[in-house]
């Protein structure tokens, strides 16, 4: 197995591209460490979850907004598990909104969560990853829409752009310590975050006819990339972005 006994942090854990990353490592070997943001029924169901993957694993609550919180949550990692090898920021948000009409409250929670909350995670995960000197796996969810307008999503756009040039720079600073920094960055994946769409036949028939696959993607298509980069495989790629999105950037940029 390619990620037998390694430890995986993933943020966002219990949908969507998260929890397909998560079955897919836990598959492969990984002992799974699931984000979840406490509230609601979300520590039950994150229970659930976990004793559902294919090795010992565990739920963790954090907003990664809130450096405490992750600081407390990569701690408990550690003490669980003894050890992270990759981390996957995944815990993301978005906002549709006219730009003229976003306050200053979407803006800074939709960066908060998918900008800062990257930075924070990796920053805490690394220094782990330093202390313990035998490298790691950071990989960043981010989005086609790093490069690819989004009409109505300026904050998202913005996170996501500003995630590539992170993990670019990030790539080149913690290559001394074997730590390999890349992307993932999907177009249009059948998640719940994207039910609205999913659930309108026109709507999703046309976002696919857009697609030179003809198709939306699947947390698993994602999560198969996830594995590459997570796996030594990737030993001797860092600093790029990975699109799972069926041509979609090739067609939204071929004029």
């Amino acid at each position: 197995m390619r990620l037998d006994n390694k430890v995986a942090l993933i943020t966002g854990a219990t949908q969507g591209i998260g929890l397909g990353i998560a079955q897919r490592f836990a598959a492969e070997g990984a002992h799974v460490a699931m984000n979840y943001r406490a509230g609601g029924n979300h520590e039950a169901e994150s229970a659930q979850l976990v004793a559902g993957l294919a090795t010992p694993s565990a739920a963790f609550a954090a907003d990664v907004s809130q450096r405490s919180q992750v600081e407390k949550m990569v701690a408990d990692v550690v003490a669980r598990f003894g050890r992270i090898d990759i981390v996957v920021n995944n815990a993301g948000i978005e906002i549709h909104q006219p730009f003229q009409d976003i306050t200053d409250q979407q803006w800074n929670s939709v960066l908060g969560v998918n900008l800062y909350g990257s930075f924070v995670v990796t920053q805490c995960v690394v220094r782990q990853l330093i202390k313990q000197g035998t490298g790691g796996k950071v990989i960043f969810i981010s989005s086609v829409h790093e490069d690819v307008p989004f009409f109505g999503y300026a904050p998202y756009c913005a996170s996501k752009g500003a995630i590539r040039m992170l993990m670019r720079t990030i790539a080149w600073e913690l290559a001394q310590y074997k730590i390999n920094c890349n992307n993932i960055a999907p177009g249009a994946i059948a998640t719940p975050i994207n039910q609205a769409a999913l659930a309108d036949p026109r709507v999703r028939a046309e976002a696919a006819s857009q697609i030179p696959m003809n198709r939306w993607g699947t947390p698993q298509d994602v999560a198969a990339v996830a594995l590459f980069l997570a796996s030594a495989e990737s030993d001797y790629v860092t600093g790029s972005t990975y699109y799972v999105d069926g041509g979609l950037v090739l067609e939204a940029t071929k004029h």
